[in-house]
């Protein structure tokens, strides 16, 4: 699972949010990116990257360069930290 963590920036997302799909990443990037106020054109130019690109990764397209998707996510003020699952004990019969 990966944690992703941000500077307190408002209400609408938690500092620190399990994050189990690309869709699910890709909607954190883009609220942090609308919170920013800068279009997907800006994040590009930014980050010397097509515009495609940038709709790609905020749709979760699961395909996505990562090396390209932390350097926007950087960027953005943004960081993903990787932790051990919390372990959930066995059902009691």
């Amino acid at each position: 699972m990966f944690r992703f963590a941000q500077p307190a920036l408002g209400n609408s997302v938690k500092a620190e949010s399990p994050i189990r799909s690309s869709g699910e990443l890709g909607a954190v990037r883009r609220e942090q990116r609308k919170r920013l106020a800068l279009r997907q054109f800006d994040l590009a130019c930014r980050g010397n990257t097509g515009n495609r690109f940038i709709d790609d990764m905020e749709n979760g397209k699961p395909t996505v360069q990562l090396q390209r998707v932390l350097d926007l996510m950087d960027l953005l003020g943004l960081e993903l930290v990787v932790r051990t699952k919390a372990s959930r004990s066995a059902p009691s019969p």
